[in-house]
């Protein structure tokens, strides 16, 4: 669109609707509304209240752009460049996952471990591995003000992200990242070792939905030939960095609960509390020392 006129609200947001119809997009209601407001600047209620509302030319490109590449496959979140995750706006890069509701299992998982333990010791260690936009460990911090957490990834962008999360939730002074191949350059010991590890076989890569794998980095992934190499890590090598009374919470494939459990035991740790995502699929294992 070269030169677009400015336009009313109303107008175009049907427009903006009609266009992701006609390329097949999932949700095309939800993401036309997304895009509108983010690149306009307006509210679900102004559509509503005031669909006269004139959008000037600068945001009609913008959202123009911004449709063409939602019609093209590439996730709406991606192109906001943000995800909500319980409840904290992270922004995303490519270096990093995009947080998805599931992975709020997690945090429910563990977070009343973290409350014990905050209430009792006045704080709570965290360490989350493969930290990403620092979704897990923001999410425990701000639940539960006396925690602190040290997000470990691999990924130089990815750390770089997650410093800006928290920067940018007031969670800046309670978390700190550390560059680190899993436990590598870790030190200390931790209340709570979470993780939201790689774990699609890799020759499954290719069958992953188009919007998973053409967007979320690769090194989220993979987790192996039979997608359980990082959990064979963390459960070797936790031990040293796990205060007396600990747990480990994971992040699970809906068809891993049985190995996952296998490797966690084999390394001396009780049988993993299950917790369903809000599908009813196996999705975290919490661990303690058995």
């Amino acid at each position: 669109m070269a030169d677009p006129l400015p336009k009313a609200l109303g107008p175009l947001l049907r427009e903006a609707r009609a266009r992701l119809v006609a390329a097949g997009v999932d949700d095309p209601v939800l993401d036309a509304r997304l895009i509108v407001e983010h690149f306009s600047g307006t509210t679900r209620t102004q559509a509503i209240a005031d669909p006269e509302h004139e959008i000037d030319r600068n945001a009609i490109a913008a959202i123009d752009a911004a449709l063409g590449r939602r019609a093209a496959g590439e996730p709406v979140h991606r192109i906001l460049g943000y995800r909500e995750f319980y409840g904290l706006r992270l922004a995303l890069s490519p270096e990093t996952l995009e947080p998805r509701p599931d992975t709020e299992t997690l945090v429910e998982a563990v977070l009343p471990f973290v409350k014990t333990i905050a209430a009792r010791e006045g704080s709570c260690r965290i360490l989350d591995l493969g930290t990403g936009t620092g979704a897990i460990a923001l999410a425990l911090l701000s639940a539960v003000p006396t925690a602190t957490a040290t997000g470990v990834d691999i990924a130089a962008g990815a750390l770089a992200t997650a410093a800006r999360n928290a920067g940018q939730t007031g969670l800046g002074d309670r978390f700190a990242t550390v560059r680190s191949d899993w436990f590598e350059k870790v030190s200390g010991r931790y209340h709570v070792i979470a993780a939201n590890p790689p774990y699609i076989p890799s020759r499954h890569i290719g069958n992953l939905q188009d919007e998973v794998r053409d967007f979320d980095p690769r090194l989220a992934l993979d987790g192996g030939v039979d997608g359980l190499t990082p959990y064979r890590i963390i459960a070797a090598e936790a031990a040293p960095f796990l205060e007396a009374e600990s747990r480990i919470a994971v992040e699970i494939g809906h068809t891993q609960r049985t190995e996952v459990n296998d490797i966690f035991r084999a390394a001396g740790y009780a049988a993993g509390e299950l917790f369903r995502d809000l599908g009813g699929n196996d999705r975290v294992l919490v661990f303690q020392r058995g």
